[in-house]
C-alpha cells in the first residue's frame, strides 16, 4: 500500500471531506485555521512529530461534527456563502474569558470571604460561580482540544477544589493564617500557570 508523503495534506483533505455540508467559505476558514495551528505548533514545538500534532488536533470527523454543530441553524435553509450566518460564527467567546474566570475564582473567594462564623459567606459562592462558569466556557470553546480542556479543568477546578475542601475538613476551618495563605497561593499559582499554558496552546 502506498503511504502518503504529506500527512498534513491528507489530514486537511479528510477534514474537508467530512465537513462537506458546511458552506464553502466556512469550510475554507476551518481548513485555514487548522493549517495555521499546525504551522504555529511546529514552530513552537520543533521536537513534536507531525503525527503527535495531528493526534492532538483530534479526529477529522470530530472536528467536522463540531464545526457543523457550531454552524447550527445558521446553515439551515441558507445558501452557501451567505452572510446571514456570519454573526453566529463571529459570536464565539474570546479564549481569554474562561481563563480569567478560572484564575479569578480563588481571589474572589479570598476577597469576599467573611469567615466561617458568618451566617452567609459570599466568598465561596462567588468563587464557585466563577469556577463553574469558566469551566463550562472552557469545555465548550473551539480554541482547545479535548485533551487540553480536560487537563485545564483538572488543574484549575478539580485539584484546587479538592485541596481546599480537604484542607478545611482536616483543619476544621481553624488552620493558622500563614499555612492557609500559603496553600491558597500554591493553588493560585497552579491555576495561573495552567491558564498561561492554555493561552499558549490555544487555536487561532
Amino acid at each position: 500500500m502506498k503511504t502518503s508523503a504529506d500527512p498534513v495534506r491528507d489530514y486537511l483533505s479528510a477534514v474537508e471531506r467530512e465537513s462537506s455540508a458546511l458552506p464553502a467559505d466556512r469550510r475554507q476558514e476551518l481548513l485555514a485555521d487548522l493549517a495555521e495551528h499546525i504551522e504555529v505548533t511546529r514552530t513552537e514545538r520543533p521536537d513534536a512529530t507531525i503525527g503527535e500534532i495531528l493526534t492532538e488536533l483530534g479526529d477529522p470527523r470530530t472536528i467536522a461534527a463540531t464545526a457543523l454543530a457550531e454552524a447550527g441553524n445558521g446553515t439551515t435553509g441558507t445558501p452557501a456563502g451567505s452572510d446571514v450566518d456570519a454573526p453566529a460564527r463571529r459570536g464565539k467567546v474570546h479564549p481569554l474569558v474562561p481563563l480569567l474566570m478560572l484564575t479569578l475564582s480563588l481571589p474572589f473567594t479570598m476577597i469576599f470571604s467573611i469567615g466561617p462564623d458568618a451566617a452567609f459567606d459570599p466568598g465561596p459562592v462567588f468563587g464557585f460561580l466563577f469556577r463553574v462558569t469558566g469551566a463550562v466556557l472552557l469545555c465548550t470553546s473551539v480554541h482547545w482540544t479535548a485533551v487540553q480542556k480536560t487537563t485545564g479543568v483538572l488543574l484549575t477546578v478539580i485539584v484546587p477544589t479538592t485541596v481546599i475542601v480537604s484542607w478545611n475538613l482536616i483543619s476544621g476551618h481553624a488552620a493558622a493564617e500563614i499555612p492557609a495563605l500559603l496553600g491558597n497561593l500554591g493553588s493560585l499559582a497552579l491555576m495561573v500557570g495552567t491558564a498561561a499554558w492554555l493561552w499558549r496552546v490555544r487555536r487561532a
